[in-house]
């Protein structure tokens, strides 16, 4: 037993902890949403989250300590959301022909997920640091408190808000559309995609690739508007109110 626990002190404090810690995780997380016939509730991240947490709380490491071998991943982020670029340019032609009608569809999606958060926040009695943090909730987590921190809010809250609101999209997606009828056609998935992109932005967008290659790719576009738009106009806005 002191061995085992030397080597725990070791390997918990070793940089590539963290890295092999998430990779482990996120693998058997995987399998048992593909085993599951990708349930949403098998979804592979909200239970890497749980398990991740869950494992640190009780061991006692330092999220610091975590954080220091996981940086690996989320440095990826930034290509893998570029990724999300190539689906797009080959769907190039369908972008051009309709691009009016997506980029209204965004101003209409975000503004919409903005206001309706900020109203119920403020109809339970938040406060107005915490309703400026959830105002950008549908905008990808690093975007997200940049805008909370523009507009007078608490980055750290945004990013919560933003994670939780994805994970939420991502889990309750497919039960919403079945009681919206919204089917499996062609144009049925652009608008399964694009309204998972925009309410749940990265996330969803992965849940919807998964799912559908059309999905994943207008679920990748919507994700590029919302952050386009968040950051050019709710600064804008946050001053006239």
């Amino acid at each position: 037993m002191p061995d085992f626990v030397q080597l725990w002190v070791y390997l918990s404090s070793a940089p590539l902890f963290g890295l092999t810690a998430t990779l482990v995780v996120y693998v058997l997380a995987q399998a048992l949403y593909v085993r599951s016939g990708q349930a949403p509730w098998a979804n592979p991240v909200l239970w890497s989250v749980v398990v991740l947490g869950s494992a640190l709380m009780v061991t006692g490491v330092s999220y610091p300590t975590y954080f220091a071998g996981a940086q690996f991943i989320h440095f990826l982020l930034g290509p893998a959301v570029v990724a999300l670029g190539f689906p797009l340019w080959e769907r190039r032609a369908e972008l051009q022909r309709s691009w009016s009608r997506f980029l209204l569809a965004a101003l209409a999606g975000g503004a919409t997920a903005a206001i309706v958060a900020v109203a119920a926040g403020w109809a339970v009695g938040l406060t107005p640091e915490v309703l400026r943090s959830l105002a950008p909730k549908s905008v990808t987590a690093p975007v997200a408190m940049g805008v909370a921190e523009k507009i007078g809010g608490v980055p750290a809250l945004a990013a919560v808000f933003a994670v939780l609101t994805g994970l939420v999209g991502a889990l309750s997606a497919r039960a919403l559309f079945k009681l919206l009828g919204v089917g499996t056609s062609d144009l049925d998935w652009v608008a399964r995609g694009f309204a998972l992109g925009t309410a749940s932005h990265g996330i969803g967008a992965a849940r919807a690739l998964q799912v559908n290659a059309d999905a994943g790719a207008y679920a990748g576009l919507a994700l590029s508007l919302q952050v386009l738009l968040a950051a050019l106009l709710m600064p804008l806005v946050a001053r006239w109110f």
